[in-house]
C-alpha cells in the first residue's frame, strides 16, 4: 500500500502526518487489496478540507469532508471510506457468488 500525503496552503507537521498515517492504516483491516492512497489536506481561511482517494483493483473510492478542525475532518473522511470499502467488498462477494453459481449450473446442464 502506497501512501501519498499532500498539504495545500500550509506546512505539514510531523505529528499531523503520523496522525493521518495511523487513521488511514485503519482502512487496511477492512480490505487488503488497497493499492494506493492519496490524502489531500487543504487549509482554507475558515475551514479545513480533507480529501482521500483510494485505488482498489481498478476502482477509485473517494471521500471528502470540511470542518473547522483538521483531525475531525480526517476522522469523518476515513469513516466514510470505511463504509465505501465495506460496500465494495459486498459487491465483490456477490459478483463472485453469482459467477460461481453460473459456472456450476452450466456444468450441470452439460451432463
Amino acid at each position: 500500500m502506497r501512501l501519498n500525503i499532500t498539504a495545500r496552503h500550509f506546512k505539514l507537521s510531523e505529528s499531523l502526518k503520523n496522525y493521518v498515517e495511523n487513521e488511514v492504516r485503519r482502512l487496511k483491516k477492512y480490505y487488503d487489496g488497497i493499492i494506493d492512497i492519496e490524502v489531500i489536506l487543504e487549509w482554507e481561511k475558515i475551514h479545513r478540507m480533507v480529501e482521500i482517494k483510494i485505488l482498489v483493483q481498478g476502482t477509485v473510492l473517494t471521500a471528502q469532508d470540511r470542518s473547522d478542525d483538521i483531525k475531525k475532518a480526517i476522522n469523518s473522511t476515513v469513516d466514510k471510506l470505511e463504509r465505501q470499502i465495506l460496500k465494495y467488498k459486498d459487491r465483490l462477494k456477490s459478483f463472485e457468488h453469482e459467477k460461481f453459481m453460473d459456472e456450476s449450473t452450466s456444468v450441470e446442464d452439460e451432463t
